[in-house]
């Protein structure tokens, strides 16, 4: 739990004029919200800290299952990190969307079950760490897991997006030997919903990779990452847009590690290292997304300036 200063003299958080600026950006297809939403340093930003007071100042039990409902009074969707951890339960989905109106949208990541060739050496995997992974695109489990239980909230998933870590040339030796099992198993899945792909290794961003995406109707996640090009250097790419919509994940400025971001930006309240370059070239995947009469979906995290709601605030004020 956090204790807010005494005197605070940061510029007031104006919920209801991004509210609006949010919707009117909805209503063009525009969607931007937030990676994952359960932060208590959005309380008095977001969230209204009396909604969560239990004995002894705020309940973490009651605003983790509560907040996401507020959240959707100002935001129109949210990217659910959570899912590439694990294959969430039937209960758990309904649980889920149960405790938000049904016009908030969502992004869902696919669990790394499905995209680690091999799972990471990392005491979270135990025996696993190291291994190769003997579920890596396969179709079938995709659909079994994850599909078949979002089907009965299809109308609100926006996207569901296949995030890969950066492949070693061990794992691939280059990018044709990805694209050849990335095309199969997009061929492979039902096509019942809008999928993107997103991935870490730089020197993939060319013709093949693109061209698979194209061929399969599935979008490249523009990301902003430690280790990837700008956002406005992907944005220029040739051949970069592969669907008719786009979709785009701000993480992390370039050259930072998501520890470092952490350990910076924590709990996350305020902007604290302003990314002009990312936020401009936010508003030019906006702008391109009006041009051409497309659907975009924006995700905005805290690592990438300090605080996601202050950042989105500040593209939507000038996009709304």
């Amino acid at each position: 739990m956090t204790t807010p200063p005494l005197f605070d003299d940061r510029e007031p958080f104006d919920r209801a004029r991004l509210a609006a600026a949010l919707h009117r950006l909805a209503e063009q297809r525009i969607w931007i919200g937030t990676s994952s939403w359960k932060y208590e340093g959005w309380l008095g930003q977001i969230y209204s800290r009396e909604r969560y007071l239990g004995r002894g100042g705020i309940s973490k039990k009651r605003f983790e299952a509560e907040c996401l409902g507020e959240y959707a009074e100002t935001f129109p969707i949210v990217c659910g990190d959570f899912s590439f951890y694990q294959f969430p339960s039937e209960q758990y989905w309904r649980r889920l969307f149960s405790s938000a109106p049904n016009t908030l949208r969502f992004a869902f990541k696919v669990p790394e079950q499905i995209t680690a060739r091999v799972f990471p050496s990392h005491p979270r995997y135990g025996a696993q760490g190291g291994l190769a992974n003997p579920s890596f695109l396969d179709a079938a489990l995709f659909e079994e897991l994850f599909l078949n239980p979002l089907a009965p909230y299809r109308e609100q998933i926006a996207v569901l997006i296949f995030e890969f870590g950066a492949f070693s040339r061990t794992a691939y030796p280059g990018v044709r030997e990805f694209v050849r099992d990335l095309d199969r198993f997009l061929a492979a899945i039902p096509r019942q919903m809008r999928y993107a792909v997103e991935i870490r290794n730089p020197e993939y961003l060319g013709a093949d990779y693109f061209s698979c995406l194209r061929s399969q109707g599935v979008a490249h996640v523009f990301n902003a990452w430690s280790r990837m090009p700008e956002l406005g250097a992907q944005l220029r790419l040739a051949d970069a847009f592969t669907a008719d919509y786009s979709v785009c994940r701000a993480l992390l400025r370039r050259g930072r590690s998501y520890e470092q971001a952490v350990e910076l930006f924590s709990p996350y309240e305020e902007i604290k290292d302003p990314n002009r370059e990312g936020r401009q070239a936010l508003r030019e995947l906006i702008e391109h997304a009006r041009a051409y009469g497309e659907a975009a979906f924006i995700f905005v995290n805290n690592r990438f300036e300090g605080s996601a709601p202050r950042t989105i605030e500040g593209i939507a004020g000038e996009a709304g």
